[in-house]
């Protein structure tokens, strides 16, 4: 019996794939954003530096404003004659621009709050009409509001008068919409459902806003508050223009009116312990903000634990 032998057969080869080519980085659709990057830290760039060169030269221990000669506290305490602690004109600048701050924050947020919740909570044409004279001065320039408060407070017989009065009058009335704002998109998120079911458990309407609605709105209370006072402490329209003498003349107006003369660094000096106010508000609200959202967090895990258990 023969049997037939041949070569086996071979597997055809599957032929050899080039690699791909990689997509040169601007048609890589993974590629990092370099041009946003780019963008990006040239605002910061172009926004911080002059912030910076400006604090810098409030520790110069010369007069010059431009040239280095060495670092000193002196514009801040050491000079006897026009340091900012010693100088009464720049030191009343400060002290009244954290008053009008404190004060108006003090006043604003609280309204705002009550604002927010009337008009989420009450339907009709006056909430609507009250709404939108709210909005309006996302609208309305600064400048224009601080003219028509001036002819009201110089024009028409009113309580007001040129300085803190005014001042802080005008500064409630331009700040209030940023608490209301603020505060309606917080409780929009919320919802109406936690204060019906404490309505329902027998509490009272009041009862249901201050011991449910009103610590669920704390966040927003809260950046409402750091808004508001940051906001403030930088004016310039309003407080320039409802200013009385110069003790109500706040570090915005100081600085602008003593900049044309023969400044010393003592103005960069004020503007730090300013922009150093503010930065302080600032870090602490964000400090309280994630304290808070840390006790929202264990809550949340309490009542899903006993939830869990049932």
């Amino acid at each position: 019996m023969s049997t037939v032998t041949g070569t086996p057969s071979r597997p055809a080869e599957s032929p050899v794939l080039a690699p791909a080519r990689r997509p040169t980085w601007w048609r890589d659709p993974h590629r990092k954003p370099r041009i946003l990057q780019a963008i990006t830290l040239g605002y910061l760039a172009w926004s911080l530096l002059p912030v910076l060169i400006a604090v810098a030269f409030s520790f110069n221990s010369g007069r010059s404003r431009t040239l280095w000669q060495g670092f000193s506290f002196r514009w801040y305490w050491g000079d006897p004659e026009r340091s900012v602690w010693h100088d009464s004109t720049l030191h009343t600048a400060l002290t009244h621009t954290l008053l009008l701050g404190v004060l108006v924050t003090a006043i604003t947020v609280p309204l705002g709050v009550a604002f927010a919740l009337g008009v989420d909570r009450w339907r009709g044409r006056l909430p609507e009409g009250a709404n939108l004279l709210m909005l309006l001065s996302f609208v309305i320039p600064e400048i224009l509001l601080a003219v028509a408060l001036l002819f009201l407070v110089t024009q028409l017989s009113t309580p007001l008068s040129l300085g803190t009065s005014a001042q802080v009058a005008g500064l409630v009335t331009f700040q209030l919409s940023y608490p209301v704002v603020i505060v309606r998109a917080r409780l929009l998120t919320i919802g109406k459902h936690y204060e019906q079911a404490a309505i329902d458990l027998g509490a009272s309407p009041m009862t249901a806003v201050r011991r449910v609605l009103l610590p669920m709105l704390a966040p927003a209370i809260l950046a409402s508050a750091v808004l508001v006072f940051a906001d403030v402490i930088d004016d310039f329209v309003i407080v320039r223009y409802l200013s009385g003498d110069s003790s109500t003349e706040p570090t915005s107006v100081k600085i602008y009116n003593t900049a044309r003369a023969a400044p010393t660094p003592a103005l960069n000096a004020l503007a730090t312990l300013t922009l150093f106010a503010s930065l302080v508000v600032v870090v602490a609200g964000l400090l309280v903000f994630r304290w808070l959202r840390r006790g929202e967090a264990k809550d949340g895990s309490s009542l899903e634990s006993f939830t869990g258990g049932l």
